[in-house]
């Protein structure tokens, strides 16, 4: 994602001649885009996306468990 946001405001900058990043090349302009589509098909071969993914959801469900216990009353334990 910083990839693709770092090539975006180059890519602003080379289209509205903003600097020195007026006189780069468009090639040079171009790598952060490369770069983030390496790293997503990396992500995505690698199954990083996937794992992600499911650990957001796992949280949701410990969350939302543990919400239903305290709206019940069974999750919090008094000290005796």
């Amino acid at each position: 994602m910083y990839f693709l946001g770092l090539g975006l405001i180059l890519l602003l900058l080379k289209y509205l001649e903003i600097g020195f990043v007026a006189t780069w090349s468009w090639y040079v302009i171009g790598v952060p885009f490369a770069l983030a589509a390496l790293w997503w098909a990396w992500a995505d071969a690698s199954g990083y996306t996937k794992r992600r993914a499911m650990d957001k959801m796992e949280q949701r469900r410990r969350d939302r468990i543990e919400r239903q216990k305290e709206a019940l009353g069974v999750g919090i334990r008094k000290r005796r």
